[in-house]
């Protein structure tokens, strides 16, 4: 699925574009780029584009049952989001039992960690995933801020709960960060047939 809005063409923090990362993808990672492989930001956008490219070939299935395509410029935003969550970002510190020993993870593996919860849900993808805080202080309180494009006709509040539940275990799970809540706001609803509202 090759992406051709112009936030794309950014380079991520290892140089490579999430463009170039997109036609990797559709030559199904042929030739082996051991760059790319061996990235954890590079695999972490993989991850991210090809969920989005399975939603995309649903959409278009659905497509072919007289519903509507997302809107224009819904793919753009997601991409964009993507660019964003793949970055390493802040280096957010793991309790160890020796003073001596410093462990972190960093902010785009926790990113990515909040990607894989939504994409257990079908029919639902992250937009945006923001860690807000002070995370860089271990115990500090920070929350986590959200927002989901979910398919036509899945009910909105038991998947933000859902959602909203999931990442708590995750990052309580996987990270040792203080969160005091989670936000998660639905803005786009993707596979809606609106031409059907508009006939008499």
């Amino acid at each position: 699925m090759a992406v051709t809005d112009h936030s794309t063409t950014r380079a991520l923090d290892c140089g490579k574009t999430i463009d170039e990362l997109s036609d990797y993808l559709a030559m199904d990672r042929i030739p082996f780029d051991p760059t790319i492989e061996t990235c954890p930001e590079c695999l972490n956008a993989l991850h991210a584009l090809d969920q989005v490219a399975q939603l995309s070939r649903d959409l278009l299935d659905d497509d072919a049952a007289h519903l509507t395509p997302p809107p224009a410029g819904w793919l753009d935003t997601i991409m964009t989001s993507i660019h964003h969550d793949v970055r390493a970002g802040r280096s957010l510190p793991l309790h160890h039992p020796d003073p001596r020993v410093h462990l972190s993870v960093t902010e785009g593996a926790v990113r990515a960690l909040l990607r894989s919860v939504a994409d257990q849900i079908p029919g639902t993808v992250i937009g945006k995933a923001q860690i807000n805080g002070d995370a860089e202080k271990l115990g500090a309180p920070v929350t986590i801020s959200v927002t989901l494009s979910i398919a036509w006709g899945t009910p909105m509040t038991p998947t933000a709960h859902d959602v909203r539940q999931r990442i708590y275990n995750a990052l309580s799970t996987h990270t040792h960060l203080n969160v005091t809540a989670v936000d998660v706001t639905i803005e786009d609803v993707h596979g809606h047939d609106t031409s059907r509202r508009e006939q008499p």
